[in-house]
């Protein structure tokens, strides 16, 4: 089974949740619109922590990643998004298998 995903966790400045929420919202937009490879783009918040948020990513394969990241709304993203991160994490995963993933029979 393809599957690349990865689990990114920001630490958000004070004061700035709202615009970066904002940001991140404009972003599905343009993934929803023009992404057929993202199987999953998820921004979630932790109750006991409101300045965290950590997305979830799941794409068809490596190449629907790379073109994920030349697309104008990432690209903007990604140019725009220290005036509001602290700090940032990364961490890359292969898919082993899930239910509501591409090819699963679970």
């Amino acid at each position: 089974m393809e599957g690349f995903g990865l689990v990114v966790r920001f630490v958000i400045r004070p004061g700035h949740a709202e615009a970066f929420d904002a940001l991140v919202a404009a972003t599905l937009e343009g993934i929803r619109e023009s992404e057929p490879g993202t199987l999953v783009y998820a921004s979630h918040t932790l109750a006991e922590d409101p300045s965290l948020r950590v997305f979830y990513e799941l794409y068809r394969n490596r190449a629907a990643f790379e073109a994920h990241e030349q697309q104008p709304h990432t690209l903007h993203f990604l140019n725009t998004r220290s005036e509001h991160v602290e700090s940032f994490t990364v961490d890359f995963l292969s898919l082993m298998d899930g239910k509501g993933t591409t090819g699963s029979t679970s």
